[in-house]
């Protein structure tokens, strides 16, 4: 039997010493195929591309060419320089806070510092209800229902209080102003105040919302049915009889189309006023 197991060992060695010497065959033949002649170069070496590291965690800022309104001048007997120096502070103050694109409509989220608050600051939450002003003195208008009250905040958009605003929500309504929230229901006025951020796309267009109201019954604190307002967002048919509508359409102004000097283009002034942004803050 010790004879055998002897002779089974060195069958064993024979056959690995075997297998070896074959792989370092098959090593040296695939080396001297993948030799060069000597008249050809080695390739160059190309490095391997950067891998692109996206950190979710900061804002994605927006693509879309948008002029905020305060800086278009109103129509009328103004200074231009005036108006110029207002943009260089405007601008100053953009370059500290980040004042992102938002419209009457959209969801935002203010934190400022207050005295009398606890942690000296103060966030509320509600929707833009209204954008006005020009120059250093524009403003917007949150409101929100709290505990079954509407409360509404009127914030000067450069104040230096202002220590962060946050879009939660970005859209646009029907209407520049959304001042009729006041007569409406509550439940279009009512935020969530832990609400989390909704993705905002960059490039695309703002989305529409084409929602319309329901208004609680009159009297409302004012007569938003008379054409004036012209009013889009607002469910009249289930607030008001037919002669009712009749009888608002008696305070109608027709000319008002025909009015040139109610509005203006400002197309050429919106590219002017863009450019001297863009080149300010791209220094």
């Amino acid at each position: 039997m010790a004879v055998c197991w002897k002779g089974l060992n060195k069958m064993m060695f024979s056959l690995s010493l075997l297998r070896n010497l074959r792989l370092r065959n098959e090593r040296f033949i695939s080396t001297c195929l993948c030799r060069l002649s000597p008249h050809e170069e080695p390739p160059k070496f190309t490095p391997p591309s950067k891998p692109v590291i996206v950190d979710k965690t900061q804002t994605v800022a927006s693509l879309r060419k948008f002029l905020s309104p305060e800086f278009i001048p109103p129509r009328q007997r103004t200074n231009p320089l005036k108006f110029s120096m207002e943009r260089k502070d405007m601008i100053c103050r953009r370059q500290v806070l980040n004042i992102p694109e938002f419209y009457a409509g959209s969801i935002l989220a203010v934190t400022m510092a207050d005295t009398h608050a606890a942690g000296k600051v103060q966030r509320f939450v509600g929707i833009c209800i209204q954008r006005g002003g020009t120059g250093l003195g524009a403003t917007f208008m949150l409101r929100n229902i709290i505990d079954n009250q509407g409360v509404e905040i009127c914030y000067d958009l450069y104040s230096p209080r202002i220590q962060k605003i946050e879009v939660l929500k970005l859209e646009k309504r029907l209407d520049d102003s959304l001042l009729y929230l006041r007569d409406a229901m509550p439940d279009y006025s009512t935020v969530n105040p832990d609400m989390k951020p909704v993705p905002i796309s960059p490039t695309g267009e703002v989305p529409l919302s084409e929602i319309k109201v329901r208004m609680r019954p009159k009297p409302w604190s004012k007569r938003w049915e008379r054409p004036k307002f012209d009013i889009k967002g607002i469910r009249f048919d289930l607030s008001l009889t037919e002669e009712q509508m009749e009888h608002a359409q008696k305070w109608a102004e027709p000319w008002r189309e025909y009015d040139m000097l109610k509005e203006y283009d400002t197309s050429k002034l919106e590219e002017q006023i863009f450019n001297e942004v863009q080149q300010i803050t791209s220094k």
